[in-house]
C-alpha cells in the first residue's frame, strides 16, 4: 500500500491540522485584561480572606495612684537644705528650752521642795535630821538654781522637743505617714512624763526608804549630800521616763515592718528577760522587790506595744478591732474600783496621800 496507515494516536501527517487544533481555532483568544479578571474571580482576594483585625479599644485613663500622689506630696531636699533643716530645728529645740527654763527658774524654790520630798520623807522614816547637806560652796547654787529648773524644763518642754523631731523627719515621709505627727507628740511625750511621775510617786520613793533604811539598826547614820541625792533622782526619772517609750518604739518597729505582733507575742519570754535585765540596770536598789516594781510596768507597757502594733496590722488589713466591747468592760471595770475606793474611804477610814499605794488609814 502506497499510503501510510494512521496509527491511533500518532501524529498527524504534515500540513493536515489536528483536532486540537480546530478546537482552539475555534474558540476565541483571552485578551489579557479578560485573563486577570478571571483570575480575580476564581481566586479570593487576600484581603477578602483574612478577616480585618479588630478594632484596638482606647486605653482607660490612668487611675491616681496614692503611692503617685504620696511622692508627689514628698518634699525634695538637697544636702545641704537638709543640714539648713536641721540648723533650724536644733534653734527652735533651743529656744523652746531655754523658754521653758526661765519659767522654771521663777520657781526653783518650789521644785527644789518638790525634788527633794521624796529624801526628806525618807530620812523622817529612818529618824535622821530631814536635812539635805552641802558640802561644797558651789553646790547648793548648782542644784537649786541651774540642774533642778533644768530637769523641770526638760519635762515641760517635752511636746515641744518631739515636734521639733518629728518635723525635721516629717519632709522625708509620704502624705499619708505624716499624719501621725499628733499621735506621735502627744504619745510620746505624754508617757516619757508618766515614766517621771511613775519614778517619783512610786519607784524612787521605795527605793530611797529601803536604801537608807540600811544600818539603821546597828548605828549608822545617813548624811545624805544634795548632790549625790540629785544625781539618783535624775538617773531614777529620766530613766524610767525612756523606759515608758517602749510602746511608741515597739509600734515605729511594727509601721517599718521590723516586726510584728505575731512576732513579738512568740518571743514574749525573750522580752520579759531582756526587760527584767533593764530593770536591774534602772532600779537604785539591788533589792527584788523594787526590782519587780520596775520590770512589773515594763512589762506591762510591752503588751501595750504589742496591741498598738495589732491596731496598725488591723488598720493595713481594713478591718475593725471591737472598740465598744473593750470601752465597755473597761467602763465597768472603773466603776467596780470607784466603788471600792468610795467604800474604803466612807467605811473604813481610809484617805488620799501622794504616794504609793495612794489609800492609807
Amino acid at each position: 500500500m502506497d499510503s501510510e496507515e494512521k496509527q491511533p494516536g500518532g501524529n498527524p501527517p504534515e500540513g493536515e491540522p489536528s483536532p486540537q487544533d480546530d478546537v482552539a481555532a475555534s474558540e476565541p483568544e483571552a485578551s489579557p485584561q479578560d485573563s486577570g479578571a478571571a483570575s480575580d474571580a476564581e481566586v479570593p482576594s487576600v484581603q477578602e480572606s483574612v478577616p480585618a483585625p479588630p478594632a484596638k479599644a482606647e486605653p482607660p485613663p490612668p487611675v491616681a495612684d496614692e503611692d503617685d500622689d504620696d511622692e508627689d506630696g514628698m518634699l525634695r531636699m538637697s544636702f545641704l537644705e537638709h543640714l539648713e533643716e536641721l540648723r533650724t530645728r536644733l534653734v527652735m529645740a533651743l529656744m523652746g528650752l531655754g523658754v521653758s527654763f526661765a519659767l522654771c527658774l521663777v520657781f526653783a524654790n518650789q521644785i527644789w521642795k518638790f525634788v527633794s520630798a521624796p529624801g526628806i520623807e525618807a530620812l523622817k522614816t529612818t529618824g535622821a535630821s530631814p536635812n539635805l547637806v552641802f558640802i561644797k560652796p558651789t553646790e547648793a547654787f548648782a542644784i537649786i538654781w541651774v540642774k533642778a529648773p533644768m530637769l523641770a524644763s526638760l519635762f515641760l518642754a517635752a511636746p515641744w522637743l518631739l515636734y521639733q523631731v518629728w518635723a525635721f523627719i516629717a519632709p522625708g515621709l509620704y502624705k499619708k505617714e505624716r499624719r501621725w505627727a499628733g499621735p506621735f507628740v502627744i504619745c510620746t511625750a505624754g508617757l516619757f512624763i508618766l515614766g517621771g511621775a511613775f519614778a517619783y510617786f512610786i519607784a524612787f520613793r521605795f527605793g530611797l526608804a529601803f536604801l537608807l533604811s540600811i544600818g539603821r539598826d546597828i548605828n549608822v547614820l545617813p548624811m545624805i549630800s544634795a548632790t549625790e541625792y540629785f544625781d539618783l533622782f535624775v538617773n531614777a526619772t529620766l530613766g524610767i521616763g525612756l523606759v515608758f517609750e517602749l510602746p511608741v518604739l515597739l509600734f515605729f518597729l511594727t509601721l517599718v515592718r521590723v516586726v510584728s505582733p505575731a512576732f513579738l507575742i512568740r518571743n514574749t519570754r525573750y522580752a520579759v528577760l531582756l526587760i527584767v535585765i533593764v530593770a536591774a540596770i534602772v532600779t537604785p536598789t539591788p533589792d527584788v522587790f523594787n526590782l519587780m516594781l520596775f520590770s512589773l510596768p515594763m512589762c506591762a507597757l510591752f503588751f501595750v506595744g504589742v496591741f498598738a502594733s495589732y491596731l496598725l496590722v488591723l488598720h493595713r488589713e481594713k478591718r475593725r478591732f471591737p472598740w465598744m466591747r473593750v470601752l465597755y468592760g473597761l467602763l465597768v471595770f472603773l466603776l467596780a474600783a470607784a466603788g471600792a475606793i468610795y467604800l474604803a474611804v466612807t467605811k473604813y477610814g481610809y484617805h488620799f496621800v501622794w504616794h504609793w499605794p495612794f489609800l492609807t488609814r
